[in-house]
């Protein structure tokens, strides 16, 4: 079966999550390439704010990382940075709490490594890595009023 027959059998609201997930991922992605996270997140904090009661997302985090997930795989060089942001705007939209984190790693040839992930309620939701306990946290980030 087709990803466009697959994606019709869908119910309705998972349809719709996709769609959101896609386009999220989509803005985050652009506007990462052209403005600093830190204004990006401002950005995306107000774009969740703005939507209108019935246009906004109304899905549990499993669901929102399940749409971040498949919806990464159609646009390009989406990075764990750009699937963290995009997340944390959807959860914090569903009234989910939201904390980006991103922490760094050394390699074995001495460079630095990086990974961006979120966790709500003190879960993972996306970024999970099977390694991430490498990865020394960062100090959080200031919390974008979403």
């Amino acid at each position: 079966m087709g990803p466009i027959r697959r994606f019709w059998r869908l119910p309705t609201a998972d349809r719709t999550l996709l769609i959101q997930a896609g386009l999220w991922l989509g803005a985050t992605r652009l506007a990462l390439w052209l403005r600093p996270l830190r204004v990006v997140r401002r950005h995306l904090a107000r774009a969740a704010r703005s939507l209108r009661p019935e246009r906004r997302v109304a899905a549990s985090p499993e669901r929102i990382a399940w749409a971040i997930s498949v919806a990464q795989r159609l646009i390009p060089s989406v990075t764990c940075l750009c699937q963290a942001v995009a997340a944390e705007a959807m959860l914090a939209q569903a009234g989910h709490p939201a904390d980006l984190r991103i922490g760094v790693a050394k390699t074995p040839f001495g460079r630095l490594s990086a990974h961006a992930w979120v966790e709500s309620d003190g879960h993972i939701v996306v970024g999970e890595l099977r390694e991430l306990s490498a990865y020394e946290p960062l100090p959080p980030l200031p919390t974008e009023r979403l």
